[in-house]
């Protein structure tokens, strides 16, 4: 017998509708329960507490798995008029007009025939979205969902659809899922013995205030084992409490399961879900929130004690409650923030490591030679101007402070961090890949792959992709009049593909056009500066035209990074790709490549190139004819570059990750509460407490963890590519991970709609992003430590020039002389007499022959010798420390060994439980044959085997 819809049941209902006319509408529910009208007694205002808050369904006892909501054509009349007559317009009086509209006779319209012929004149289009709704959810009633409409809430132009899955639902497609569910088996983990036990007992009690006060957390001795759940195997879970077996996490995606699958098939082209919410027949699809985080009376939820022992910036001490985030959002954002605290974890001993070799630079700055020297009183070396006729000749020892402050950064400690970086980010890889294989085991994900989910969201495609197929279709229909399946094909694709190319070379060539800017902004503003008559402002033009430097960029980062994200995904959506997880990974890879090039790409100049394209005084590189190229201070780049990495790193953790994290969402969600219209409800209908539904529509979208991971990858780039320049890094990285965690999970909690649960077994492309952000951090350290500091000419003069091998002489010996007669006309010095004395020679840094040799300005053999060095020293330093960060990663296993014991113990178990009910269905079997007269069964033994499931590991079953 075909099931009785709720738009089918015109007549049932009108038959109905004399009974309910003289009861009052708070007694009475119209309730559907399988297709049938029923109407049964409300529930009393303390059973039905749950029900009025929008958690379950008018019965009060079917939950709320999931929430579709439409878009409701104003009403012409006034609502308020409606608001005083609720009953004569609830949900029975609507299902009643829906009803007599699929049987083709429209409503009869009711009060002002004015308004009457307006509300009768729908659009059309909207005609046609309430048919594809209305077919859609015939379909998912068909699949064995339960529905129910909700058109009266304080949300005005917004209509809810409640959905149910009912047991069996859930159970065909738990099974069809491969969901690992408990059994009623319960084994003993297996803890350490012996020393490692005392250990374990110390340290747990030692690091007992650092825990979250939640069950999931503390450390369990049994362990239920795990099966993919089957409907034949039903005996093998304990299903006494059928309510609390699967999970509202575990319901909600169930749900979105059949959302995919399921297809409006009677319109001209199919449409899923994915179409219906891009072509706006649904505006929105989520799960709900367990309930309230704060408030009166609030009932104890996993949300709320998230909210109080996670989200809560007072618990920022604490470990992270990894198995209740999993257990509310899914094994995807529960990896996503248990790498989140391993990482913020492992970034302590790198923090304290970088805070002693930066104590380290303070404590021997004072014994440093060459800043000794330059910053000597007698030192009355001249040098050449840093730029033309505005700048000077000036003291060596002006540079005094640059020197010092360069030494806190630039000295052979740095070299010690740069090579412990590197085995810390090795160490950091290799200890994840054991924490998520850990995950696995606890979260019973040791036997899901994600090829198998993948085969089953094959057939899923993306809204636009549909959309795209379906107009294809259309043009190939309208011209052979043939229907025929198509899909997009390379050929389709080919301008957009075009179109990507020339766009991200666009992207890129704007960062280095912005880079170039900047430097003509440093070169004239420094030249300008030498101009001023305050003595002060010339003083300190390096430290100035630096600091507005860099801050420029980072004005300028923040802005690109916002407008490459919204290229990036412009760009992907136009390829269509047809899965989610194609898009997610294009999207990926293009928004990573833009935004790490946005964010290196000033420093890297920095670093490499500037003072290395200035030509020689009497002979300077120019560019446009009139702007000299820049110089590095007499201490080196490496000072500047450590100011650089400092404001951007630190820029971009303050205002994009946090204040815009905070500040953003609260704005949408301020701006959707306007939206809303709010202000036209009646002053009681304001104090009235919205369902949970409606205020779940109020949040934000969740939008995937590519924001949350692109930021923490940028930042892991700034903590090892330059770490050589910058040893604090790690210590501000630490400091806004903690601060982020908490931040995150806010957002999370309280500030987001409940994002469906997915299954992952890692953190997938980032990991191996990660693992190449690490690789080339060796590559990069080995050229800034060789390249950018004075360490290699250090030990080059050190150990082959040095008459002492003292570090005495070696400021002069990297300074080159230059006859100021042979300045190009119109480059001197405007005022040459600026000293005080005429100036025959002055000296620049460089490896040059002096004006008075046989081949004067060419540079001498000691370069040659230095560069020489640098690169072997970079050779050196990166097959030194990839082999060591080799070693680390085999040393390491990938599985630790107890769970690798506690894995093999399962299967074990697993193959001992099926055993053990292939003996009792035998033994039933044989006390239910009848037996000849030789007490032989008269039919043949049955197969033992057909219910063991496909493992080897039974063949060791004696060795536990």
């Amino acid at each position: 017998m075909a099931e009785e819809t709720p738009e089918s049941s015109g007549t049932s209902l009108l038959h109905n509708s004399a009974d309910t006319s003289s009861k009052p509408r708070h007694f009475l529910k119209d309730v559907v329960f399988h297709g049938k009208f029923q109407l049964l007694n409300s529930l009393t205002p303390e059973e039905n507490t749950q029900c009025q808050h929008g958690l379950y369904f008018q019965d009060g006892e079917r939950r709320v798995d999931y929430i579709l909501t439409y878009h409701i054509k104003k009403p012409s009349s006034s609502r308020s008029n409606r608001q005083s007559s609720r009953f004569t317009d609830n949900a029975f009086t609507r299902s009643l007009r829906r009803g007599t509209a699929r049987l083709g006779r429209p409503p009869q319209p009711r009060g002002d025939p004015e308004v009457a012929s307006q509300d009768h004149s729908m659009d059309y289009h909207e005609d046609d979205k309430r048919y594809r709704r209305e077919e859609f959810e015939g379909n998912l009633r068909d699949m064995g969902l339960e529905l129910e409409k909700d058109e009266d809430t304080k949300t005005p132009g917004v209509g809810f659809v409640k959905i149910h899955a009912p047991w069996h639902v859930l159970c065909r497609e738990a099974e069809f899922m491969k969901l690992k569910m408990p059994t009623k088996k319960v084994y003993e983990v297996k803890q350490c013995s012996g020393v490692g036990a005392k250990i374990n007992t110390l340290v747990n009690k030692a690091t007992e205030p650092l825990h979250p006060n939640v069950e999931e957390n503390r450390g369990q001795h049994v362990k239920h084992l795990s099966y993919a759940f089957s409907r034949e195997k039903q005996h093998l879970f304990d299903l006494s409490d059928r309510d609390s077996f699967f999970d509202s996490k575990t319901r909600a995606s169930i749900v979105f399961e059949v959302l995919k699958r399921t297809k409006c098939t009677k319109a001209k082209y199919s449409m899923g879900i994915t179409s219906l919410l891009g072509s706006g027949v649904y505006t929105a699809a989520y799960p709900l929130h367990d309930g309230d985080v704060d408030g009166e009376n609030v009932e104890p939820n996993d949300r709320k004690l998230l909210y109080e022992e996670w989200a809560s910036y007072s618990v920022f001490y604490k470990y992270q409650p990894i198995g209740l985030v999993r257990k509310y959002f899914g094994e995807k954002i529960g990896l996503y923030f248990a790498w989140l605290g391993l990482y913020t974890q492992m970034l302590i001993p790198a923090s304290l490591v970088g805070v002693i070799v930066f104590l380290y630079g303070c404590a021997t700055v004072d014994n440093n030679i060459p800043s000794m020297e330059i910053c000597h009183p007698r030192n009355n070396i001249t040098m050449c101007p840093l730029c033309d006729r505005a700048c000077n000749y000036w003291k060596l020892k002006e540079a005094c402070g640059t020197a010092r402050a360069s030494h806190l950064f630039d000295n052979p400690a740095t070299v010690f961090f740069s090579i412990f970086m590197a085995l810390w980010a090795a160490m950091f890889m290799e200890h994840w890949k054991r924490r998520q294989m850990r995950l696995n085991y606890e979260w019973d994900l040791t036997g899901f792959e994600e090829e198998e989910v993948s085969a089953l969201l094959s057939d899923h495609p993306r809204a636009e992709y549909e959309l795209c197929v379906m107009q294809k279709s259309l043009k190939k229909e309208h011209k052979t009049q043939k229907t025929e399946k198509e899909k997009l094909t390379c050929r389709d694709r080919l301008p957009a593909y075009m179109t990507n190319i020339v766009m991200m070379l666009l992207m890129i060539g704007v960062t280095f056009a912005i880079v170039f800017g900047v430097i003509l902004y440093r070169i004239s503003i420094t030249a300008a500066l030498h101009m001023s008559n305050n003595p002060t402002t010339r003083s300190n033009v390096r430290l100035m035209v630096k600091t507005t430097a860099a801050i420029i960029n980072l004005v300028v980062i923040l802005i690109l990074d916002e407008v490459y994200g919204a290229v990036a995904r412009w760009l992907t959506v136009l390829e269509v790709p047809k899965t989610d997880r194609s898009f997610e990974e294009r999207l990926i890879f293009k928004t990573f490549v833009l935004k790490f090039v946005n964010a290196f790409t000033p420093i890297i100049y920095i670093a490499f190139f500037r003072g290395r394209l200035v030509g020689r005084p009497g002979s300077y590189l120019y560019v446009f004819e009139s702007y000299r190229m820049e110089e590095c201070a007499h201490g080196g780049c490496l000072m500047e570059l450590c100011i650089q990495l400092s404001i951007t790193m630190l820029g971009k953790q303050l205002i994009q990750n946090n204040l815009f994290e905070i500040g953003i969402p609260k704005l949408k969600k301020l701006i959707r509460y306007i939206k809303s219209k709010r202000r036209s409800f009646q002053e009681e209908e304001r104090e009235k407490k919205l369902q949970r539904y409606e205020t779940d529509h109020f949040l934000e979208p969740f939008a995937g963890l590519t924001p949350e991971y692109m930021e923490m990858i940028i930042q892991f780039g700034f903590v090892t590519l330059f770490v050589a320049s910058f040893p604090l890094a790690p210590l501000f990285a630490l400091l806004n991970n903690i601060i982020e965690i908490r931040l995150d999970a806010k957002k999370f909690v309280a500030e987001l709609r409940r994002p469906v649960a997915a299954r992952a077994k890692d953190i997938g492309i980032w990991y191996n992003l990660l693992r190449g952000v690490a690789k080339v951090a060796v590559i990069i350290n080995a050229f800034v430590i060789s390249f950018t500091s004075d360490f290699i000419p250090r030990l080059v003069y050190q150990y082959m020039y040095s008459p002492d091998g003292s570090m005495h002489g070696f400021v002069n010996h990297t300074m080159s002389y230059f006859n100021v007669s042979d300045f190009q006309d119109g480059k001197e010095p405007m005022d040459p007499h600026h000293l005080g004395y005429q100036v025959e020679m002055c000296r620049y840094k460089d490896y040059r022959e002096p004006p008075w040799s046989n081949t004067p300005y060419v540079v001498s053999k000691e370069f040659w010798a230095v560069l020489a060095a640098r690169l072997a020293f970079v050779i050196v330093f990166q097959n030194v420390v990839m082999l060591m960060s080799d070693i680390v990663d085999w040393l390491i296993p990938d599985i630790p060994k107890d769970i690798s014991l506690q894995i093999h113990k399962e299967k074990i178990l697993m193959v001992e439980l099926f055993m053990k009910e292939e003996q009792g269905k035998m033994q039933f079997i044989d006390s239910m044959t009848p037996c000849d007269g030789k007490g032989r069964n008269n039919h043949a033994p049955i197969a033992r085997s057909r219910s063991i499931p496909h493992t080897h590991s039974h063949t060791h079953a004696n060795n536990f």
